[in-house]
Formats: structure tokens, C-alpha cells, sequence
């Protein structure tokens, strides 16, 4: 008998500490308006490093990429030019006359 009322106030404890804890739960839920913090001091002096280091890393890829389409351009000029002298050749070959330019 002794046994069985100990093992009860055991569970009696339990379900006591357990209800406490729900009450402090309730407790600190915020009952009114909410209240807004004020937002965190800003370091200006490392915003401002942030920010000038994303204008050279942008001013870098912009002059990376401008250089790789002007590459790109001249390339395809290379090319043309290459193809222009090729054809010119042929037609050399075969006697041809070259059609006066415009």
C-alpha cells in the first residue's frame, strides 16, 4: 500500500510541476501591444567597406566583361576578314573579277 501512495505523489508532483510550467508559458506570452525593439547600432565605417568593395567587384566584372564582348567582336571580324580574303583568293583561282565595291 505504502508503495502505490508513493508512486502517486510522484505523478502528483508531476502533473503540479507541469502545470506550472504551462502557467509561466502563459505568463510570458505578451498580453497588450507589442512592443518593437529598437533595430541595432549600425557600424557605418564597415557598411561603408561593404559597399565600395561591391562597387570595384562590379566595376571589375563590368571591364571583364566589356573586354571579353570586345574580344568576341574582334574575333568575329578576324574571321570575316579571313573568310573575305579566302573567297578573294578563289575567285582569283578561277579567274574571276572581284564586283567593284559600292
Amino acid at each position: 500500500v505504502m508503495a502505490s501512495h508513493g508512486r502517486r505523489s510522484v505523478h502528483a508532483r508531476e502533473d503540479e510541476q507541469r502545470r506550472k510550467e504551462r502557467g509561466e508559458q502563459q505568463a510570458s506570452t505578451p498580453q497588450g501591444p507589442t512592443i518593437l525593439l529598437p533595430p541595432p547600432p549600425v557600424d557605418y565605417g564597415v557598411f561603408m567597406q561593404g559597399l565600395v568593395q561591391a562597387m570595384q567587384t562590379q566595376a571589375q566584372t563590368q571591364a571583364a566583361l566589356q573586354a571579353q564582348l570586345q574580344a568576341q567582336v574582334m574575333a568575329s571580324r578576324g574571321r570575316r576578314s579571313v573568310q573575305a580574303q579566302e573567297d578573294e583568293q578563289r575567285r582569283e583561282e578561277r579567274g574571276e573579277q572581284q564586283a567593284p565595291a559600292p
